[in-house]
């Protein structure tokens, strides 16, 4: 079996490399990052994948950021995932790839929360604004996928993680996510001897973090076995925390003893996003690592990164 990873840069590539290492060390993984090809050249990614001829690729790079930059620049995260998108997906259809695993995102279901959400509740309502160009284009992405199995007899099939954090994640103030940031914050906080951390929102806000190692490991297991999945997939751990939680959280793991001053002038996102993975679940999925220790390796890692620079 050879597979094509994208985004082998990314958290999610990074640490779906780690695991394909430990679980599949004798089958052939190719990793590719922006750096060996821009997948949004479509004549080169054609190039790409008829040079490697893969039996299945795993779709991870996407062009990401947090709140403040998706706000910024709605345009730049809605056109730069179409092209690269259609660019992948496109080229695979061409080549006569069997299967793909397009990494998708919980950011495709509505603003307005009435119980986890389940699959087909992508793009059934008005999206949170803060996410929303990006979001158009990962669900366009993921209905190609789904228009293209049909069409084709192929099995292309979507990944839709709930947010993910874990020792490759970016630390990057400004273009963090949730865990990220309020580890990065709190450490900097603590090392400058600052008695707050600022916080965007209220801290009321409730988002589900699955530790990235955990979904690795089952996407890994799952990629010569597509042709089982429905057309999208719900991964996320099953339990959401508000904001100020897991602040709290980042805080006994950095050892801070300061407290935090909530902005509450500045966007807080959609008050609540959690994903329903029943239907993973009955293909084996479990993420069974625990928040705080989950944060605590994450921020292991981060001391790694800092300590080497």
């Amino acid at each position: 079996m050879r597979v094509l990873l994208t985004g082998g840069a990314g958290m999610l590539g990074r640490t779906f490399v780690d695991a394909w290492g430990a679980r599949r060390p004798d089958q052939e993984l190719v990793v590719v990052t922006r750096d060996d090809v821009d997948l949004s050249d479509r004549a080169a990614t054609r190039a790409l994948i008829e040079r490697v001829r893969p039996t299945a690729v795993v779709h991870a790079a996407a062009k990401v950021g947090g709140i403040a930059a998706k706000l910024a620049e709605p345009a730049t995260y809605l056109l730069d995932n179409l092209l690269l998108d259609t660019s992948v997906i496109s080229a695979c259809l061409d080549a006569g790839v069997r299967d793909l695993l397009y990494v998708g995102t919980a950011a495709v279901y509505p603003d307005r929360y009435e119980r986890p959400f389940v699959e087909g509740d992508a793009l059934s309502g008005r999206l949170e604004g803060a996410n929303e160009g990006y979001a158009l284009a990962k669900g366009a992405a993921a209905r190609l996928c789904a228009y293209a199995s049909t069409q084709y007899g192929r099995s292309y099939r979507v990944a839709v993680p709930s947010n993910l954090y874990g020792p490759h994640d970016h630390f990057a103030a400004g273009s963090a996510h949730l865990v990220a940031a309020a580890l990065g914050k709190i450490h900097r906080a603590r090392e400058a001897g600052d008695p707050t951390v600022p916080v965007w929102g209220d801290g009321t806000a409730r988002r589900e973090f699955t530790y990235a190692p955990d979904l690795a490991a089952f996407l890994v297991d799952q990629v010569d076995r597509l042709a089982s999945w429905p057309d999208a997939l719900n991964l996320g751990c099953g339990a959401d925390h508000s904001v100020r939680e897991y602040y709290e959280v980042a805080r006994d793991v950095v050892g801070y003893e300061g407290t935090f001053t909530f902005e509450t002038d500045k966007p807080s996102g959609t008050p609540r996003r959690l994903i329903d993975s029943s239907a993973a679940r009955a293909l084996g999925w479990s993420a069974p690592t625990p928040l705080s220790d989950g944060m605590a390796a994450t921020y292991a890692a981060y001391l790694a990164s800092v300590a080497a620079i």
